[in-house]
């Protein structure tokens, strides 16, 4: 017999449980049940069994109200759970409001509920969703896993909503990894269909333990013209791996994303690292990407990381002289009737600066940089403090060099700068200040000064390998802005070079058109259906097994007997754009893809290139890329589940807030 035949109980005595607001009292014979309002349950309603199975149906029911039964749940949130006393902790809950305040309407994940939004104040609550919820809020936020075990977490939610199971640390780790996998689909997908091609950034991080790892970064302009980056892999290498085995690493990550088609260049953040890999990775993809023949376009170097290794020579060479000054500032520093003695003196010498002397943090080599600046802008108070340490006082010719070595690592900070703040950081930004940079090591090698002369020289061999690799990469960049052309490497080249700079710019013009005859014939092969837009490019392989191989390359020089013009040498002729502070670039080819189907196509993938693999967070670390604790301590895949899905939902953050940084990496600490 159904529920609703049953006859209602006549009541004995007033129910005065609030509980009694959610349950109907029925009796069947000699026996009373409790049925729930809300979903029809019918429990014990015998006045021996109390309320608190009523009170716990109501925590489970999905159907009831969460806001009429909080008061109702009171109780329950003062109970044991597990070792933690909730009671024990004041929440003075006589002062909350009794008067519901509607919040703010939230809006779900995009794929799920799109078109729906919850009120707070309504009757529904979904667990599931709160579960995803919070793993996302850890992954987002790079909390540890463990703080849903922490005492004052588990009070704040069931504070806030007591129907809520705080799940376990292992629970949340399966949840994280769950929207790993959810989002990983979706970024193949993605990749499946982009119409550009893949540059791929190569970074490796250490923890405190020593143990080692390779983070592997796509970057790419997606099909709105829009600067793109996604953390593909990050990769824990056991003491097993050795140095030739990551070029192995490496392509089966490409291939396992699907991707080593797609691939355009590799960035590696290290100049020193092995040729031997680099040599193993063109091997394995040559045979479907687009290339030089000599490959430069594929082997990138970091610059800012060149230009952090020469530095790094810079403060070594003046390691005595920087000990001494540091010495210098701490007795300065060291109270405030010194420090009071030390402004005097300096009044006196007529020195009115308001900088005040400051001491460095040695792994930050751009505070010793400031220290050391401010430090020879007052080398005569210094010079006339009658008690500081004779160890510590520098001769003229220490000072000189001193002085030297700021305006040397002035302009490397200048120019890192540029290049770790800017949130769009195309490949074409890279090549005026790389040649400045060049121009500046000349000079410095002309010092007469044995000792300048000396560390400018190991600087510029440093710097010349970085160049040898690099060069024509870059000068392609800058050729494919409309601003400059081939007259930005002309004006440089002819600095750089003397009377060899013809020569020099005629190779950077051969590789610009190699480059873009290799993309007109495959653009050739899609207008015949031989090829899909994103598809891989004819390459310069010697693959003797090919009888055809010259022939894409025949019938695209043949065909282009009978054009005109190319996009090339009309996009070379026509006048350049007027140099402004506004410009975008990636914008103005996306405006010109109709008169530039071609050159667009190439423009996208150079543009697109990471010239640089350092964020802002830790441009003048001197101590490497150290993962923190927390971190460092989980299991492999979980720690890559973790980092990798914090980049991806980061930049749908992004996306929401433009202001956000470009970059998103791993939780970073700094070196001891």
């Amino acid at each position: 017999m159904e529920v609703a035949n049953e006859s209602t109980a006549k009541k004995p005595k007033r129910l005065t449980s609030v509980v009694w607001n959610h349950f109907e009292r029925v009796k069947k014979a000699d026996i009373c049940y409790a049925v729930c309002v809300h979903c029809n349950k019918k429990l014990s309603g015998s006045s021996n069994s109390g309320t608190t199975h009523l009170r716990n149906h109501l925590m489970r029911c999905l159907k009831r109200s969460n806001y009429d039964v909080s008061q109702l749940l009171a109780v329950k949130r003062r109970k044991k759970e597990n070792t933690l006393t909730i009671a024990n902790i004041s929440y003075d809950e006589g002062q909350r409001k009794e008067d519901y305040m509607k919040p703010t309407i939230v809006k779900y994940e995009q794929d799920q509920r799109k078109d729906e939004a919850f009120n707070l104040g309504s009757s529904w609550f979904d667990p599931e969703r709160s579960r995803l919820d919070l793993a996302r809020m850890i992954i987002l936020h790079g909390y540890p896993l463990a703080m849903v075990e922490h005492v004052g977490f588990k009070v704040f939610v069931k504070n806030m909503q007591p129907l809520f199971d705080v799940v376990h640390n292992s629970t949340i780790e399966l949840s994280c990894v769950e929207i790993y996998m959810k989002e990983k689909q979706r970024i193949y997908d993605m990749f499946s269909k982009l119409q550009g091609r893949i540059n791929l950034a190569i970074e490796m991080w250490s923890s405190p333990e020593n143990s080692k790892y390779v983070c592997l970064t796509a970057h790419y302009v997606d099909d709105e013209w829009k600067l793109q980056k996604k953390i593909l892999n990050f990769l824990t290498l056991d003491s097993s791996h050795t140095e030739d085995m990551l070029s192995d690493v490496i392509i089966k990550c490409l291939m396992d994303w699907d991707i080593d088609c797609k691939l355009f260049s590799v960035t590696f953040d290290d100049c020193s690292t092995n040729d031997d890999i680099v040599l193993r990775i063109k091997d394995q993809i040559s045979e479907s990407r687009p290339r030089l023949s000599n490959g430069q376009l594929l082997d990138v170097r970091s610059a800012a990381h060149v230009l952090n290794s020469i530095a790094q020579d810079a403060i070594e060479a003046l390691q005595v002289v920087i000990q001494k000054i540091r010495g210098s500032v701490k007795y300065v520093k060291s109270s405030q009737s010194i420090l009071g003695k030390f402004n005097e003196i300096a009044q006196q010498q007529g020195i009115n600066n308001h900088k005040i002397v400051v001491l460095d943090y040695p792994i930050r080599w751009n505070s010793t940089y400031m220290m050391l600046e401010t430090a020879v802008e007052y080398r005569n108070v210094f010079h006339h403090l009658p008690e500081l340490d004779p160890d510590f006082a520098l001769s003229d010719e220490e000072w000189k060099r001193a002085s030297s070595i700021v305006s040397y690592l002035k302009l490397l900070i200048e120019i890192i700068n540029v290049f770790s703040s800017n949130k769009c950081p195309t490949a074409n930004i890279y090549f005026p200040e790389i040649c400045h940079v060049h121009i500046q090591l000349i000079e410095w090698c002309k010092s007469s000064d044995a000792f300048l002369s000396s560390l400018a020289t190991k600087m510029k061999a440093k710097f010349d390998k970085y160049w040898s690799k690099c060069s024509l990469g870059l000068a392609v960049a800058a050729i494919l802005d409309p601003r400059f052309k081939m007259k930005l490497v002309e004006y440089y080249y002819s600095q750089i070079y003397g009377s060899t700079a013809l020569e020099r710019i005629k190779e950077a013009s051969d590789g610009i058109k190699e480059l873009f005859n290799a993309y007109s014939i495959c653009s050739t092969l899609i207008d015949q259906g031989s090829a899909l837009p994103g598809s891989s490019l004819p390459s310069s392989s010697n693959d003797t097994r090919d009888k055809l191989k010259g022939f894409d390359k025949f019938l695209h020089e043949t065909s282009q007997s009978q054009t005109a013009i190319s996009d090339l040498e009309k996009y070379l002729d026509e006048p350049m754009f007027p140099r402004n502070c506004d410009f975008n670039i990636l914008n103005w080819w996306r405006v010109h893809t109709p008169r530039y189907p071609i050159l667009s196509m190439m423009a996208r993938d150079v543009l697109g290139t990471p010239m640089s693999t350092v964020a802002q967070e830790f441009a003048f670390n001197a101590g490497g890329r150290i993962l923190d604790s927390n971190q460092s301590s989980l299991p492999p895949d979980t720690r890559q589940a973790l980092i990798c899905t914090r980049d991806w939902l980061r930049t749908q953050s992004d996306d929401a807030t433009p202001s956000s940084s470009h970059y998103a990496l791993p939780l970073y600490v700094e070196a001891n």
